[in-house]
């Protein structure tokens, strides 16, 4: 047993994009796409897993109004697969999107109520709270984890 978590440890640090992360494993923090803003100097390096199976970390803390999932936020994202594959991002776009919280897949609901405008998180957002087994063919398979850089803009 201890070999296994010594490998699991191992793997997530050489390979951080790529596994889903133990809540208490350190795990360096995502390379910022351009246009990005800043990670705060005590950002967190563990992830904190929600009773739903998310998993997220504040990267900067937001000084606004954290929104409910009844408001439209107005957003910049970069979003990637396990291996590190982008499938979507409003950085290389370099246009923000604005959309209602209760639109979106539930991953983005619940985890972009944890942070406040202005604010940046990541997060981990297994299959069961992003596109499931269907996926969201071509860009994204069945059953995948979704990774997320988001920050928080505006709330309306």
């Amino acid at each position: 047993m201890r070999m296994l978590s010594c490998l699991l440890l191992a793997a997530l640090f050489l390979f951080p994009e790529t596994a889903v992360h133990a809540a208490d494993a350190e795990v360096p923090h995502p390379t910022l796409p351009e246009g990005a803003g800043a990670i705060d100097a005590d950002a967190a390096k563990t992830f904190t897993a929600t009773p739903s199976g998310l998993q997220y970390r504040i990267l900067r803390k937001g000084s606004g109004i954290a929104p409910k999932s009844s408001n439209t936020v107005k957003v910049h994202y970069h979003g990637w697969l396990d291996g590190g594959t982008v499938f979507d991002s409003s950085y290389q776009r370099r246009e923000s999107i604005e959309f209602p919280l209760s639109g979106v897949i539930p991953g983005w609901t619940e985890g972009m109520q944890l942070v406040g405008k202005g604010g940046m998180i990541e997060l981990l957002i297994p299959a069961k709270l992003g596109y499931g087994k269907r996926g969201a063919p071509p860009v994204i398979p069945p059953d995948a984890t979704l990774h997320f850089l988001v920050e928080l803009l505006e709330v309306r």
